[in-house]
């Protein structure tokens, strides 16, 4: 008998790349195009080097009170991690444990399924809807828990509120997990939803709408016994999961709401004025409520596309998956950098037309 028979083999969930040429114009992992907050760079430039031969604060208590402010929750109800993913990740293990199958979406966040296949979680997919929404009645049924993102990914797509709060209320003897790391540019968040539904948590980042996918920042929001067997889970895996550094960081992002208004608005005007372009070149597309486009061509095969403009270094992300092997998912960078993408594709559709 080998060792590799007891090995848990899984297959991994796989990123976008990331290119080493700073000449990429990188829009296939989401990255807000925007630096973060000023006062995360006056809080790292001031860092007192010396308290980091210290382990950091356990509880990470400046920062759970500062989201717990943010959002009109208490301390109690409020659990960090290192990145939602980190977050989310912590949520299958703890509360995802009946043996009965897990629900979500067919096309949605990939690492789902990771996930549940790491901890051998049975699951099935539900499909959506020809317009890539969620069929709600899909998960009126017996299940071991249910996740959810609104907005989705990779679609961008949003549903109203209402949709997941009648999920929620015809599960109550299940976890039902709403992942919002996108909520911010446009998506209805599921948080006041909290007091009224013990089985809601609910999931966010700091990756995309505070520009600090670099410093892992993900949080849960629910009731206050949710967040004590999250944080039971978590101080039995390790103990010190955040450092330092990236605690004050994220204190002072948050404390800078009218930085993070204005950013978020900016990506929202280039998406909406790309949508605008991107039709008129032919591409179609779900209304997207994100900081990318999910789009297919209607003619040009999205492989196709997406090899060319990865010779020409602009970098978009495709998956070779049913449903959705035509559309190419591309985040919203600065104007310019988008000007240029547009720029490109109008020139290489226009050639190809003529060429044929």
């Amino acid at each position: 008998m080998s060792w590799e028979e007891n090995v848990r083999k899984v297959v991994p969930y796989v990123a976008g790349e990331q290119p080493k040429d700073p000449t990429v114009i990188k829009l296939n992992t989401n990255e807000n195009p925007y630096p973060p907050a000023p006062g995360v760079a006056e809080v790292i430039r001031r860092f007192d080097y010396d308290s980091l031969r210290k382990y950091p604060d356990q509880d990470v208590s400046a920062l759970v009170s500062a989201l717990a402010g943010h959002h009109g929750l208490d301390r109690e109800q409020v659990f960090v991690g290192v990145g939602s993913d980190d977050v989310l990740a912590m949520s299958f293990l703890t509360f995802f444990n009946s043996g009965k199958p897990i629900l979500f979406p067919d096309i949605t966040y990939s690492f789902y399924d990771v996930w549940a296949d790491l901890y051998r979680i049975p699951y099935e997919d539900q499909p959506l809807d020809e317009n890539f929404c969620v069929r709600e009645e899909d998960y009126f049924k017996e299940n071991g828990g249910i996740i959810l993102a609104n907005p989705n990914a990779p679609t961008g797509v949003a549903s109203e509120r209402s949709v997941y709060e009648k999920i929620i209320r015809e599960n109550p003897d299940s976890v039902v997990i709403i992942d919002e790391a996108y909520v911010d540019f446009g998506g209805e968040s599921c948080v006041p939803l909290i007091e009224k539904y013990d089985n809601l948590l609910v999931v966010q980042t700091f990756s995309k709408s505070r520009s600090m996918a670099g410093m892992r920042i993900g949080y849960a929001m629910g009731n206050r016994k949710l967040i004590r067997y999250l944080n039971d889970i978590k101080f039995s895996f390790n103990s010190y999961t955040m450092n330092t550094v990236t605690i004050a960081a994220g204190v002072a992002s948050v404390e800078d709401e009218a930085y993070f208004a204005e950013t978020t608005a900016r990506v929202v005007a280039t998406r909406e004025r790309t949508k605008r372009e991107l039709a008129k070149l032919g591409f179609v597309f779900p209304d997207s409520k994100t900081n990318f486009i999910f789009a297919a061509h209607k003619t040009v095969p999205a492989q196709e596309l997406f090899d060319v403009l990865r010779e020409n270094k602009i970098y978009v992300r495709h998956w070779n998956k049913p449903r959705i092997e035509n559309y190419l998912r591309i985040s919203i960078g600065t104007d310019e950098e988008m000007d240029k993408v547009l720029t490109f594709l109008e020139e290489y559709l226009t050639n190809r037309k003529c060429i044929k």
